[in-house]
């Protein structure tokens, strides 16, 4: 998808709300239902965030090579390659960004089969806008939005 709000240039998809009271954040949002991932990034770029989107963690990973993000809310059940399989990737790339795995179903097994994926939260579907944007905004205040590199996990393996 790339509409009016979203961009895979690299350019942020929206600008600063005028009167906003959290700092300026750029957020990717991937998810393979275009009514949720419309739904999230309209409600996040009227929050003040700038939003990018990827239909897939194939376009999701192509992204996060080619920009930095403060945060990562990606859903889990997609084609090509999962959220967790992203989150996979990324941590195997010591990409330290924090993530919100929004999923209807949380993969508990394969969390405790990795615990080196350090989600920062997860959001059970379906989730309200309020939910959504508490989750946000707590996830970035306890990160710091730190883009710090990591070390990968000792029990990762792809």
């Amino acid at each position: 998808m790339n509409d009016d709000r979203t961009s895979h240039s690299g350019e942020p998809a929206s600008a600063r709300v005028p009167g906003a009271t959290h700092q300026f954040r750029r957020i990717l949002v991937v998810d393979d239902d275009i009514s949720i991932r419309e739904l999230n990034t309209d409600v996040l770029i009227n929050s003040g965030y700038a939003v990018d989107v990827a239909e897939d963690g194939a376009i999701a990973w192509a992204t996060l090579q080619r920009n930095n993000y403060d945060l990562l809310i990606t859903d889990q059940n997609m084609p090509k390659v999962t959220g967790l399989e992203l989150v996979k990737k990324m941590r195997a790339a010591h990409m330290a960004l924090p993530v919100i795995l929004a999923t209807g179903a949380v993969p508990i097994d394969e969390l405790n089969r990795h615990p080196g994926l350090q989600l920062a939260a997860t959001l059970a579907k379906p989730y309200t806008n309020e939910q959504l944007l508490g989750t946000v905004r707590e996830v970035l205040h306890a990160t710091g939005s730190s883009r710090k590199q990591m070390s990968p996990p000792p029990d990762l393996q792809l």
